[in-house]
């Protein structure tokens, strides 16, 4: 079964890139899946099994962020005695990554090369403002567009009214309130990912592989019931996994995730919290902390009732963890 690969996102970007590896041996693909040492990679030809090669192992000594995940467009090699090898990962032009729990702050990356990150939370039993807040900041530093997508909105009477409040946490992000069972969002959902790559992050039990199938018509992923007292289940994904969609397009569903440290995420949070940002440029002193100084606009908000005590505290507490973080990773980058 043959493919083409432009209906997944092969442009003349990533042809530039590949063309100086281009030899009678060499092909290009995409990854639908990066396992320990071994990758399923999509070709023109179809899908095969590559294990890593000695330079891209290499590289991943020094960062372990440059291993290859789904999404990667990656040179493969060819050997005469069939074996194929992953030699090489071409430059992402989108990264969703994330903070890895060891001391050093290293990163791990969740997908790449998607044009669409959406932020998978569900009303039931009800949104987590802050998990929200954090996971955006993640999806505008990856450089991909962010979209806040509301599941099982089929469990509320008015999922429109809940959208329309959470819309106040994401400035400049589209929220779109989806059910599976009614259908709601759905075509909203699938034009979104029409022709495109659309990475899916949130909880276990946020419904992503649910989304996953509907958008590919089949089951392909599996799903598990979750605990009606609290919304929550096991984690049915536990691997980043690309999958094709009918048309042209992809989806990449990553795992549940209960923890999502960010990690040179400066610029993701100005956006997410643009409604902060706007504030301070309006306040008197450039280098005003918003606390006690006189003519400050983000406390004149918080006075007035347009800006909560709890956004203002999360705003406060992310920039304080990013900047904790990245002066690690440049101590560790230093040695």
């Amino acid at each position: 079964m043959s493919y083409d690969l432009s209906q997944l996102g092969w442009d003349e970007t990533f042809a530039s890139a590949y063309r100086p590896f281009d030899r009678a041996d060499a092909l290009p693909g995409r990854v639908l899946r990066a396992d320990r040492g071994v990758c399923t990679v999509l070709t023109a030809a179809g899908a095969t099994r590559a294990s890593l090669g000695g330079s891209v192992l290499l590289d991943a000594a020094r960062d372990p962020a440059g291993l290859p995940c789904s999404g990667d467009w990656v040179v493969l090699r060819q050997w005469p005695d069939r074996r194929t090898t992953l030699e090489l990962v071409l430059p992402r032009q989108t990264t969703l990554i994330r903070r890895t729990a060891d001391k050093d702050s290293s990163g791990q990356v969740l997908a790449a090369n998607m044009d669409v990150v959406a932020v998978v939370e569900p009303i039931h039993p009800e949104p987590d403002d802050g998990r929200v807040e954090r996971l955006l900041a993640l999806a505008w530093e990856s450089g991909a567009e962010p979209l806040l997508v509301l599941t099982k909105c089929d469990t509320t009477p008015d999922p429109v009214a809940i959208a329309r409040q959470m819309a106040e946490l994401a400035p400049g992000v589209p929220v779109l309130p989806v059910s599976v069972r009614s259908g709601a969002g759905l075509a909203e959902l699938r034009a979104a990912a029409a022709g495109r790559t659309l990475a899916l992050l949130g909880r276990s039990g946020a419904g992503k592989s649910t989304l996953v199938n509907a958008l590919a018509g089949a089951a392909v992923m599996p799903v598990q019931t979750i605990r009606d007292a609290d919304g929550k289940g096991r984690h049915t994904t536990a691997y980043r996994n690309l999958v094709t969609l009918p048309g042209g397009g992809a989806v990449i569903d990553t795992p549940g995730i209960r923890g999502v440290g960010l990690l040179n995420t400066a610029d993701g949070l100005e956006r997410a919290f643009a409604d902060i940002i706007g504030l301070a440029a309006h306040c008197r002193f450039d280098n005003c902390r918003h606390e006690t100084e006189p003519a400050c606009a983000v406390q004149a908000a918080l006075t007035g009732g347009t800006l909560t005590a709890r956004r203002l505290a999360s705003w406060r507490k992310l920039n304080h963890e990013v900047a904790v973080e990245s002066a690690r990773r440049s101590a560790r980058l230093a040695r």
